[in-house]
């Protein structure tokens, strides 16, 4: 015969599997699962647009909370050529002089690391993890599903593409939409799971009217489509103190309207600034330390406002 006592003991063992059920189904490592912590993740991002620009470089005003958000809930996939490779040795360069007090910062040692893999409580980022930039159509295209589509990466959630020096033809040409924008589109929907970060392409003298058709072309497609923008071409046009330079070169280099060089953005203000304190050394393709720097720190505030920060509080 039954026992109150034995009654008790059963049932409570019966709750007890029920969790066990439960807490196995909802944390098993299987790729669907990753896929619904991916989709819960991104719940809000679509809402509204965000855009990374040269507002966006104020390392000091990101929480150390939203650090820690963007390196426990971001595993970010990352391809470029060389133009692109300013943010990844940018975010280099950011770990020694952050933990040297660059800028007046006083964070937790090594908090701006980043690996592949996202061991040691570094960010997860990937880079160069498919071939190419996003200038090279159809392969990017395909370099990306080829990539989300490997078991390997389900746990990716945050796509990036940056360019080379084709935007501009892209625009002339007028295969801007077709070759970028659109098949971009498509791959949201294909993977909704995924946020995917557009971006303008470098600024270019040579073709500046081009150049920022085409780059303006991309801004007004992510701000009306409320999709993520990291504004690399704006980036370029001002310095660290926020002045503007119309006529600007990807190695900031500036102009005047008739094509006369007046000097470098870059140098100029490096050379007003205290290195280690104010700026750091680091190897910047085709360009200057100080702008290498700049991406870093829009870098960082962009997985920040991925990750949920409101890029005010």
């Amino acid at each position: 015969m039954y026992t109150r006592k034995k009654i008790t003991a059963v049932y409570q063992l019966l709750i007890s599997l029920i969790m066990i059920f439960v807490f196995v189904t909802q944390y098993s490592c299987d790729s669907t699962t990753k896929l619904t912590k991916r989709e819960n993740y991104f719940i809000d991002i679509t809402k509204s647009s965000i855009t990374i620009d040269h507002r966006s470089v104020n390392i000091t005003k990101i929480p150390e909370s939203a650090i820690l958000a963007a390196k426990e809930g971001l595993h970010i996939a990352y391809g470029h050529t060389s133009h692109g490779s300013q943010l990844i040795t940018g975010m280099n360069g950011l770990v020694s002089f952050t933990n040297n007090g660059g800028k007046g910062l006083s964070l937790p040692n090594n908090i701006f690391n980043w690996n592949n893999g996202g061991s040691d409580g570094a960010l997860d980022l990937h880079d160069k993890a498919m071939d190419g930039d996003v200038g090279y159509y159809p392969a990017w295209v395909n370099n990306t599903k080829e990539y989300l589509d490997d078991p390997a990466n389900s746990d990716v959630n945050v796509i990036m593409w940056s360019w080379c020096g084709q935007v501009s033809q892209k625009h002339k040409s007028d295969k801007l939409w077709d070759e970028f924008l659109k098949p971009m589109t498509e791959l949201e929907e294909q993977y909704p799971n995924v946020a995917f970060v557009y971006m303008t392409g470098h600024v270019d003298i040579e073709v500046d009217s081009d150049n920022k058709a085409a780059n303006d072309d991309i801004r007004t497609f992510c701000e009306e489509n409320n999709k993520i923008l990291y504004d690399f071409a704006d980036i370029e046009r001002y310095d660290p103190d926020g002045n503007y330079y119309e006529f600007v070169n990807d190695n900031c280099d500036y102009y005047n309207a008739q094509g006369n060089k007046l000097g470098n953005w870059a140098t100029e203000w490096q050379n007003s600034h205290t290195e280690g304190v104010d700026w750091y050394n680091c190897s910047s393709a085709h360009s200057e330390p100080i702008n290498a720097n700049q991406k870093a720190y829009a870098a960082w505030w962009l997985f920040a406002r991925i990750a949920g920060w409101d890029g005010e509080s």
